[in-house]
């Protein structure tokens, strides 16, 4: 039964990629493309053969440049204070799923785990810590199809974090925390972030269908929601400095930021 499930979600989120692979050209064709991210190259001209038409080597070529143009790290520091459509925003979710910060933290994530066998329904070796993996990763697809993507956009919230500068260490700390429960509607005023809060719950409710037997009671759920804003809080502190450790480590040319102003 257990590795019936385990097959479904393998089978769901494979299904979950395709789709996304075959949607992004569509996407691509309303980008402005002289939005950049953080630590994104420089954009490059795109030939308009790479956004027509449902040919599947043509997708590949225009995902594999939407990537390019989107920072691997983390993809939702905003750089514009544009309003997101819904199809920005689940492109957002869909790039934060596969950020390296995502893959990082379920890494990190899974090795602890793996340290306290915790699920223990997973057990240990090579196999529990690619379960472990593979769980987190899954989470954190959730929450940001949840609350990047249909939250966000049904009560028109921007997901995006918006860096302040010019803040002491302790006013940096103090901003993450906010932003945990704070963010920006689509018209630039400050709201509850209940896409931020809701996505991860979501998620962990998602979760419960697929963890192991003893790992799905609602006291776990809350655990690991619980955990899931802790790592929003330390995603937030390091996101609020990642463009001066970009810049310093040179991965690319530094970008515009918007002032996020009253907020």
């Amino acid at each position: 039964m257990i590795r019936d499930k385990r097959r479904t979600m393998v089978q769901l989120f494979i299904t979950g990629f395709l789709i996304t692979w075959w949607l992004c050209p569509l996407g691509t064709t309303q980008q402005n493309p002289s939005d950049s991210l953080p630590d994104s190259s420089s954009s490059s001209t795109q030939s308009p053969h790479t956004t027509k038409g449902n040919n599947p080597i043509q997708g590949g070529v225009a995902l594999v440049q939407v990537l390019e143009r989107k920072s691997l790290v983390f993809p939702d520091l905003a750089t514009t204070k544009e309003t997101l459509r819904p199809w920005d925003k689940f492109k957002l979710a869909a790039n934060n799923s596969v950020a390296v910060s995502t893959v990082g933290a379920a890494l990190v994530s899974a090795a602890y785990g793996q340290a306290v066998d915790s699920p223990e329904g997973y057990g240990q070796g090579g196999e529990g810590y690619a379960k472990r993996f593979g769980a987190n990763m899954a989470r954190a697809a959730s929450d940001n199809i949840f609350g990047t993507f249909l939250i966000a956009s049904v009560i028109h919230q921007d997901p995006r974090f918006y860096v302040k500068r010019g803040l002491s260490f302790r006013q940096s700390v103090k901003y993450a925390a906010v932003r945990v429960v704070r963010t920006r509607s689509d018209n630039g005023q400050s709201v509850t972030n209940f896409a931020g809060l809701m996505g991860p719950l979501a998620g962990e409710a998602l979760a419960n269908t697929y963890y192991p037997a003893g790992s799905r009671g609602v006291g776990d759920t809350f655990v690991r929601y619980s955990a899931d804003l802790g790592w929003k809080f330390a995603g937030n502190l390091l996101k609020q400095y990642w463009p001066d450790i970009n810049k310093k480590l040179r991965l690319a040319p530094p970008p515009r930021e918007p002032n996020p102003n009253k907020n």
